[in-house]
C-alpha cells in the first residue's frame, strides 16, 4: 500500500507507533500520539495529500524533539 492510499487515521496511527517506537522512553506514548494528532489537523488541507505521510512524520517528530527539550 503506499501513502496516497493509506487512510488518514492508518497515517496517523503508522507516524504514532514509529515515533512512540523511538522515544517511548523519553515521552508517554499518549503524548506522542497527541502530538501527532495536533501535527495532523495542522497539516490538513495545507498540504498535497500524497505527501501527508512524509510531511507529519517530520513535522511531529520535530515536535517531539522540542517538547522533550522543554521538558
Amino acid at each position: 500500500m503506499t501513502v496516497e492510499t493509506h487512510p488518514a487515521d492508518d497515517i496517523t496511527a503508522e507516524v504514532s507507533n514509529w515515533l512512540t517506537g523511538e522515544f517511548a522512553a523519553r515521552l508517554p506514548a499518549a503524548d506522542i500520539a497527541e502530538i501527532v494528532r495536533s501535527a495532523r489537523t495542522d497539516l490538513e488541507g495545507q498540504i498535497v495529500p500524497e505527501a501527508m505521510g512524509e510531511m507529519l512524520h517530520r513535522l511531529a517528530r520535530f515536535r517531539v524533539l522540542r517538547t522533550l527539550e522543554h521538558a
